[in-house]
């Protein structure tokens, strides 16, 4: 909602400003600018990255507009999930969730949380954590060292998308100069001309610089940035069970282990912790 406020306030501010200072909106319609920055532009995205990465790019302005992936209410109930498999692990032995780590998604222990079951990144992240702690053969420097890796595989994956439309963002006022350099060609072989069509010609170089500029820091700058915001906050949800699963590990009890993890969540989404022990004491009931 907020990035469809933003772009609203962008083009009013600046459209806004432009008329009232007597300018015409149509002067700024220039359909061949727009084709020629934003073809180059698109045609220059292509070839600088894989077509994964133009997928997620595609894919992932959508989930902005939709908020953050996981809420305040989806952390609680990791940290409660994260408690339960701690606990069980601690009364009847590793081994005993060795079922629900092999498989998932007929665990009695995961299906108490269906929205995270149904999660298959945070999932598979939790289960191969918990496989390693089963086996046994890892000290918690070992088992922090193997998560860290994959995280910092997590993060680099996830920022892709924003470090490529940060890119094109940069590249978009390139682009437009190009498009009033064309332009400034076809005024130089006006000349001669009536001077109106030579002003008209002037007019739609400089707004192709104008288009370049506008949507290099408008639009794709500010989208490029809200998508390293969304992967960050994302990361956070793996971060708290390497977190919690490494503390455990250490030797802390499953509610030390399980508010370590609580106090890496930023304040906005960091349950408070009477809120948490009341729903890890109506979960036991």
């Amino acid at each position: 909602m907020f990035i469809i406020i933003g772009f609203i306030v962008v083009l009013g501010s600046v459209l806004g400003g432009f008329v009232l200072s007597h300018g015409k909106i149509g002067a700024l319609w220039q359909p061949y600018e727009l084709l020629i920055i934003g073809g180059a532009a698109f045609g220059a995205f292509l070839v600088a990255n894989p077509i994964k990465v133009v997928k997620a790019c595609v894919g992932g302005i959508p989930r902005l507009l939709k908020g953050a992936h996981y809420k305040k209410s989806d952390y609680v109930d990791i940290l409660a999930m994260l408690y339960d498999v701690l606990m069980k692990a601690r009364r009847e032995g590793m081994m005993a969730i060795e079922r629900d780590v092999d498989d998932p998604a007929s665990s009695e222990l995961f299906s108490r949380y269906p929205k995270l079951q149904a999660d298959t990144r945070l999932m598979e992240f939790t289960t191969d954590c918990l496989r390693l702690m089963v086996s046994g053969n890892f000290e918690p420097h070992e088992l922090e060292q193997v998560l860290d890796i994959e995280l910092e595989t997590h993060t680099k994956e996830a920022n892709e998308p924003s470090h490529a439309l940060q890119v094109l963002a940069d590249s978009l006022p390139g682009f437009g100069i190009v498009a009033a350099v064309l332009g400034i060609v076809i005024t130089m072989a006006s000349i001669g001309g009536e001077a109106a069509e030579i002003g008209k010609h002037v007019a739609g170089a400089l707004v192709g610089t104008f288009l370049g500029i506008l949507l290099g820091y408008g639009f794709v700058g500010p989208l490029a940035t809200a998508m390293h915001h969304h992967a960050q906050e994302e990361a956070k949800a793996f971060e708290i069970i390497k977190m919690a699963l490494v503390s455990s590990l250490r030797g802390y009890s499953p509610s030390v282990a399980v508010e370590f993890a609580r106090k890496l969540l930023f304040s906005d989404m960091r349950p408070a912790f009477s809120d948490l022990d009341a729903h890890l004491r109506a979960n036991k009931r």
